[in-house]
């Protein structure tokens, strides 16, 4: 008889449009067990539940009670991270939270705090530089493919979305496409973390940056009463301890851009979207004719470190959402860092916000700071 490997117990604190995916990915993590799921609004906890033949908490302490609960991921509005994630600390649970950690660095500084404090983990998403397209451009960059990297630009361009039906988007369980919500948060606090995650791991923490944010469709839940009109637009340059150079544009008003180009001494390095596993990655070589450097007009597909999951194709993503809650799982049982750790996490939530809030007016210095994280196994 074959020995099964303990799983660790995990529950879903908020059951809106996101939580399909982590249920949905959960289930290609076998050490993973989803031991129930709870939302402040009962019928969408039931919703997600039948759907997915999971266990509905009837409250929240019901769930932190669980001692088969080792870890919660915290998917709840970003308002109300900070509670929730603080709540699961105290209970003696490791936090895996949505981004960001907190929607102030004082209070994201706190729950790091908090959780080496009670000796617990604590770490945000978004977690796709753990994917198979992310690890091969960080290992490209170690082998010194296009030379030093002088340059990096990064978009986060996500279409008109104000033009979109978003109204009727729905999640496989039929939760709704909060746009209230993301409206009131920003393009900024939930997708220019997908960039800023994969930059700070290759080249390492921030320690400057210059940015400028505006909101350039005011109306853009069209009569809706919107709280806050966050801003739908940002652009910030960030300069790296380690020397790079790189430029963010982040905006729910222009065509979709996804793409990310790093730019060395000798050639380009980049691929088309972030928000896919498998997005193949490009390096186009420059070289030298009669004293003019050039770039080689074809580009050169280096192959994936791994074959990546299979998604489904229609998706506007393919990503796995609980790759970085079984990163976490790992990290424990075998007793080693997370990749994701709390500081690193802290930092990005740091570099994030100050985006947002357009650098301040001048240049913005972080005051955080983490340790440089280590590849994953399959991709050294």
């Amino acid at each position: 008889m074959t020995r099964q490997e303990p799983r660790t117990g995990v529950a879903l604190v908020g059951c809106g449009f996101v939580s399909d995916f982590y249920v949905q990915t959960a289930a290609r993590h076998p050490g993973l067990e989803i031991a129930g799921v709870w939302d402040r609004d009962e019928s969408c906890a039931r919703r997600l539940a039948s759907h997915y033949g999971l266990r509905p908490y009837r409250s929240f302490d019901e769930l932190l009670a669980d001692d088969r609960v080792a870890l919660v991921a915290n998917l709840t509005n970003p308002k109300s991270h900070y509670e929730v994630s603080r709540a699961a600390l105290d209970a003696g649970k490791h936090v895996y939270s949505e981004k960001p950690l907190a929607t102030e660095i004082g209070a994201a500084t706190q729950l790091v705090a908090q959780a080496r404090r009670r000796e617990r983990l604590i770490a945000s998403a978004p977690c796709s530089i753990l994917g198979e397209t992310a690890q091969t451009l960080w290992r490209a960059l170690r082998e010194q493919r296009v030379g030093p990297v002088r340059l990096v630009y990064a978009e986060m361009d996500d279409g008109m979305v104000h033009r979109m039906p978003y109204r009727r988007w729905l999640s496989a369980s039929g939760a709704p496409w909060p746009y209230q919500d993301e409206f009131e948060v920003g393009c900024t606090l939930e997708h220019a973390g997908y960039y800023v995650t994969w930059l700070t791991a290759f080249f390492g923490p921030v320690e400057s940056l210059s940015a400028f944010a505006s909101c350039r469709i005011p109306d853009k839940a069209a009569g809706v009463p919107i709280a806050r009109q966050a801003p739908d637009y940002s652009v910030a340059s960030l300069q790296f301890r380690s020397g790079v150079v790189a430029r963010l544009t982040c905006s729910i008003v222009a065509a979709r851009d996804h793409s990310l180009r790093i730019f060395g001494d000798e050639g380009v390095l980049g691929t088309k979207d972030g928000w896919y596993y498998d997005s193949p990655v490009k390096v186009q070589r420059s070289f030298t004719i009669r004293r003019r450097t050039m770039l080689n007009p074809f580009r050169h597909t280096i192959p994936l470190v791994r074959r990546p999951p299979r998604f489904q194709r229609r998706a506007s993503a393919q990503m796995d959402f609980a790759r970085g809650i079984a990163e976490m799982a790992d990290a424990l049982s075998e007793r080693r860092p997370c990749r994701l750790s709390p500081e690193y996490s802290l930092h990005n939530n740091e570099l994030v916000l100050a985006i947002q809030d357009g650098g301040a007016g001048g240049t913005y210095r972080p005051t955080t700071t983490f340790e440089p994280m280590e590849p994953m196994p399959w991709a050294r």
